[in-house]
């Protein structure tokens, strides 16, 4: 997980944070959950994305509907899958004292349509989707 940290520049979206620009985290799984249940979850929530938690309530992932089809249709899939098992947690969160031209940057390098916003204690505080 790279975090982003704030930088100060001289330009208004520099100025901007993550916190003011980011959206609720919204629904959050478990990562000892099925990839059926989250499914259903995203579902029922409308979304296309749900941040994981572990049993301590800590960020490890971002998951999207796509990569889960993606794992249901694969070849090595069964009801007892859970996220754990396939979550990557591996890229950028942000802090939400970062400017959201930091993290727009980041989203660009990484070609994310979302980032994840993390305290300092690794709770999921929100997203912060691209600007468009």
């Amino acid at each position: 997980m790279t975090l982003l940290h704030a930088r100060a520049t001289n330009t208004d979206a520099a100025l901007r944070t993550v916190a003011d620009a980011m959206d609720a985290a919204g629904p959050q799984v478990w990562d000892d959950m099925t990839v059926e249940v989250v499914l259903s979850v995203m579902a029922a929530a409308r979304t296309g994305h749900l941040m994981v938690c572990d049993q301590d309530g800590q960020y490890t992932a971002l998951v999207t509907c796509d990569r889960l089809n993606a794992v249901r249709d694969g070849s090595g899939y069964s009801d007892r899958v859970r996220l754990r098992d396939i979550a990557e947690g591996d890229g950028p969160v942000a802090s939400p004292l970062s400017s959201v031209a930091e993290a727009e940057q980041a989203m660009r390098h990484w070609r994310l349509g979302s980032l994840p916003v993390v305290d300092e204690h690794g709770n999921a505080l929100g997203i912060l989707a691209h600007s468009r």
